[in-house]
């Protein structure tokens, strides 16, 4: 059999050369495979800009602490695609195997027939495939780009559907306003099915999945009033519903945008029907959850131990504009706990809009470093992203590698050992970790 690789290369030839966002393809590929999508356990769907993947996270740790197998579809990996496919199994689930993918991806190919299709739509049908195959008790679903015409959005009836915080990306397929991005968002709601909206930053993002979930008779179910609320208390997470109240642990997971992707977890998997799960098991898996490259320090492996001592390595794929802004955030809230310099190493793709990125930084960062993005044709060169940081106000030099901008950090005179923070690009995040020896398990 060829390997998932050769086949992943082959699926390239089949890409169509105009994407045009539809559903046309994967459906008449599903039917060809019988329908594997109408053979799923209950499916939370999960969409929105920012925080899909850590909810997503929150929402296994918690099912897999109540005794529950969860499968899980995200998108895009770090290091290996296989990360993008994890099947559910009691006591914890684990990333395919390559044997089972390669195997899914071959009947995929055959059942195509070498019809025009992306690779994001044969590897979405080869995951359904897969979950349609194993018995679990849910399946967390993510969205890949956008919502109404995404890949992902063939399930009829979700047990929930889910809107994350939402801002401006890929404004190529999604528009270039907050309002046109949240209705292709609200494109997941379906007649019936709880609608969860999380906290959004932008008061018109709520307004526009509010509309779209009462135009298709979803049932919305809002953070901030009286369907759910979530807040730190004391140096705890609390959360609150119509019918109870959860004193719980800090997430595991760094900054205060952790808690709203943890209260809005809890939230998505009492609307789907798992409101018996007690507090034992939300504070397990809060406690216990995972999610890599997001705000993950780096306290071992061959890039730790580059630093200058006593030095802080720390990771995140954030690239957008909010996304820069949550990072920021939480950045800052490192420094009052502990007040030393924060260097930025940064890499970033051309397609993301490096000024608004980058300008969240300023006044907070001490220091940047841009770097290139090995194997990544859109990335932007780092001597233009060290030109744009230096437009914004931001102290900037170049390096040709993550490892020679460490070096590159201890030759800069600090009155402390500084903060690292290695970001911009998820793509980025995945070499690391490779070059790290700390990929996700």
């Amino acid at each position: 059999m060829d390997s998932s690789d050769a086949l992943m290369a082959r699926f390239l030839a089949l890409h169509p050369r105009t994407i045009d966002l539809s559903l046309g393809r994967i459906e008449g590929l599903l039917a060809k495979l019988n329908h594997p999508e109408r053979r799923l356990p209950p499916v939370i769907h999960v969409a929105g800009t920012n925080g899909k993947g850590s909810t997503i996270a929150f929402m296994r740790a918690i099912l897999e602490a109540g005794g529950l197998s969860a499968h899980v579809y995200t998108s895009p990996h770090l290091v290996r695609f296989h990360e993008r496919i994890r099947l559910g199994a009691i006591g914890g689930g684990h990333f395919v195997g390559e044997d089972r993918l390669a195997d899914a991806f071959a009947r995929c190919e055959a059942a195509n027939g070498g019809d025009p299709i992306t690779v994001f739509e044969i590897t979405t049908a080869a995951a359904l495939l897969l979950f349609s195959e194993a018995p679990a008790d849910v399946l967390l679903l993510e969205v890949g780009l956008g919502g109404r015409v995404d890949a992902t959005n063939v399930i009829d009836r979700p047990a929930a559907a889910v809107v994350t915080p939402i801002g401006r990306d890929h404004a190529e397929y999604l528009g270039d306003t907050v309002e046109a991005v949240a209705g292709e968002k609200a494109g997941i709601f379906k007649r019936g099915c709880p609608a969860v909206i999380a906290a959004q930053d932008y008061a018109e993002a709520d307004s526009v999945l509010c509309r779209h979930a009462e135009a298709v008779g979803a049932t919305p179910i809002l953070v901030g009033n009286q369907d759910f609320s979530v807040h730190e208390e004391s140096g705890r997470l609390v959360f609150q519903d119509e019918t109870d109240l959860f004193d719980l642990p800090k997430p595991r997971l760094i900054g205060r945008h952790q808690l709203t992707n943890a209260g809005t977890a809890i939230a998505a998997l009492r609307a789907a029907g798992f409101g018996d799960i007690g507090t034992a098991a939300l504070e397990t898996g809060l406690r216990r959850v995972d999610w890599p490259g997001r705000l993950q320090r780096l306290s071992r492996g061959h890039l730790a131990e580059l630093v200058p001592a006593g030095s802080e390595l720390w990771l995140d794929g954030g690239h957008n504009i909010d996304g820069g802004r949550i990072l920021a955030t939480a950045a800052a809230d490192l420094g009052e706990r502990s007040d030393v310099p924060l260097v930025l190493i940064v890499g970033l793709l051309g397609t993301k809009d490096a000024e608004g990125f980058l300008r969240n930084f300023v006044g907070l960062s001490r220091a940047l470093i841009a770097v290139p993005i090995a194997g990544q044709m859109a990335a932007r060169p780092a001597e233009e992203v060290a030109e744009i940081a230096g437009s914004v106000g931001l102290s900037a030099r170049i390096a040709p590698s993550v490892e020679a901008a460490l070096s590159l950090v201890g030759d800069i005179a600090f009155e402390k050992p500084p903060r690292i923070l290695i970001c911009g690009s998820l793509y980025l995040a995945g070499a690391v970790l490779t070059a790290n020896g700390t990929p996700p398990v």
